[in-house]
């Protein structure tokens, strides 16, 4: 059993997939508990969560604007930006054990958090976290929110299909600038392109097709190898596959 839910981040093999996948893209809710934090479910996007938010005066999420996904893959991925990532606000999650039907709660200190990605039980299914959050300036929460999204359209080509950021940024650098330096922005497969704007996204021209998008994946990487003596790590996950 797999997973899923936006599927931001993830790319699907053409074959398709063998066995079952859980989308989680129900389990929306968002409540404040009696401690002030804000509890979403799994399934809850991004911009209901900063909406929510931002609508009730909470400050805390505003780096999280425009970071695509669900909050079950926010976790996973430990998304954040340089300054900030989830772990920075999670205060505990809820896991399912599949095998047995038991919930349970580990809390931060428990959680381990490292760059793009979150430590759990085996098997274990992310149904909910609870964020740390206070009170805040609605007005100066909206234009902090404002500001992270202009930076975003700004540098990263938000308004195009794309997979997401591809590569972890290595020690000291950006997946991004290696790429770009090694020549490759706008280099093309079949309909996929790395993108012009930002050359660590990988976007859909048309009719992209999963072995299009691996294809510029290696060269990238083979290429960065070459000449920068630099091996990149993905962020993207392809199920089924090992990249």
């Amino acid at each position: 059993m797999r997973v899923l839910g936006a599927g931001f981040n993830t790319i699907v093999p053409d074959a398709g997939l063998p066995g079952l996948v859980l989308r989680l893209h129900k389990l929306r809710a968002l409540t404040q508990d009696d401690a002030g934090r804000v509890r979403a479910e799994a399934g809850a996007t991004h911009s209901r969560v900063t909406r929510y938010c931002a609508d009730r005066s909470l400050s805390g999420l505003e780096f999280a604007v425009g970071i695509p996904g669900t909050v079950g893959g926010w976790l996973a991925m430990n998304a954040g930006i340089g300054a900030r990532e989830m772990k920075d606000v999670v205060d505990r999650v809820e896991l399912l054990d599949p095998a047995t039907g038991r919930t349970q709660e580990l809390n931060a200190e428990q959680l381990r958090f490292r760059y793009r990605a979150l430590d759990v039980p085996t098997d274990s299914v992310l149904l909910a976290a609870r964020f740390r959050v206070e009170p805040g300036e609605r007005a100066e929460i909206r234009a902090r929110m404002r500001s992270h999204l202009a930076e975003r359209r700004e540098t990263q080509p938000i308004d195009q299909l794309s997979c997401g950021s591809v590569f972890k940024n290595p020690p000291g650098d950006h997946a991004g600038r290696l790429i770009d330096a090694a020549g490759l922005k706008g280099t093309r497969a079949g309909d996929a392109e790395i993108s012009t704007i930002h050359a660590n996204f990988i976007v859909n021209r048309g009719d992209a097709a999963t072995a299009d998008v691996l294809r510029l994946i290696d060269r990238a990487r083979e290429e960065v190898k070459h000449q920068f003596g630099i091996e990149l790590e993905t962020e993207v996950r392809v199920l089924g596959e090992t990249l």
